[in-house]
Formats: C-alpha cells, structure tokens, sequence
C-alpha cells in the first residue's frame, strides 16, 4: 500500500504497482509493506526520533518484526517505508534520474532494509543485492 502524505504529485497508483513486483522479486511472502510519502518537515522529525539526526533523509525503513505486527486477518506485516519525495527530487536532479525513478529506487532500498539488509555494515551485501535487483527491476 503506497499512501500520499505530502503536497507533489506523484503516481500512487504506479509505485503500488512497482512495490509488488518488489515485493514479488525479494521474496517476502506475502507479507504486507506500507510506503507512506511524507513532507520533508515530517521526514526531519522521524530522522531525529528514530535515527537521533538532523534533517530529512530520503527513506527511513521501520521493520514491523520490532514490534511484531499481524494484521487483523491474520497475514504479517513486514513493515513501513517513510519515503520523502521532495528530498527524493533533489536527489534525482542531482543524479539524472527522473523522480518517478527514484521513488522506485527508494522502495526497493527500503524493503531490502525491512527484510534486514543494512548497507552500513554488512561489507557490500545489500549493495551487491541491490544492484542485482536494479537491473532485473529495470531502474538505473
């Protein structure tokens, strides 16, 4: 489930789409992943609570298996994924990429993080897999 919190325009609908095939090519069984876009300012604040930094960041992963989320038919939750587009466009100018395309890069980066990758200290493991799964996702 992809849910708009914030003010750019940005195709729901598409990214629900894309978060699927994520979700699809990582394996997740199934397990339900919510991306919420948020506004910087919204960002900044989940940054400093749960990372203890200043600022808005992209994408900030909350893995549900902290909390032990189950839904209430029953199916796993495998977490949240804080996505904010307007930091994600500066990003994207800032490495030619279009931000549709860069909204689909931080889904796959935040569901790798919810099934436990961490790319800040695991050598190179979440990156390899990511580029992998860039490639086959057809994102660049």
């Amino acid at each position: 489930m992809v849910l708009n919190r914030q003010k750019i325009r940005v195709a729901t609908a598409a990214l629900e789409e894309f978060l699927q095939r994520v979700q699809k090519e990582t394996r997740t069984g199934g397990a339900e992943v919510t991306v919420c876009l948020v506004s910087d300012a919204e960002m900044a604040r989940l940054n400093q609570e749960f990372r203890r930094k200043r600022g808005a960041t992209d994408v900030l992963s909350f893995p549900a298996e902290q909390r032990r989320r189950i839904t209430a038919d029953g199916g796993k939750v495998l977490g949240d994924i804080a996505i904010a587009p307007a930091t994600a466009r500066r990003y994207a100018v800032k490495n030619g990429r279009k931000l549709h395309d860069e909204l689909r890069i931080l889904i796959l980066h935040g569901v790798l993080h919810l099934q436990g990758y961490d790319h800040e200290t695991d050598h190179g493991q979440m990156d390899r897999i990511e580029k992998k799964l860039r490639r086959r996702l057809g994102l660049t």
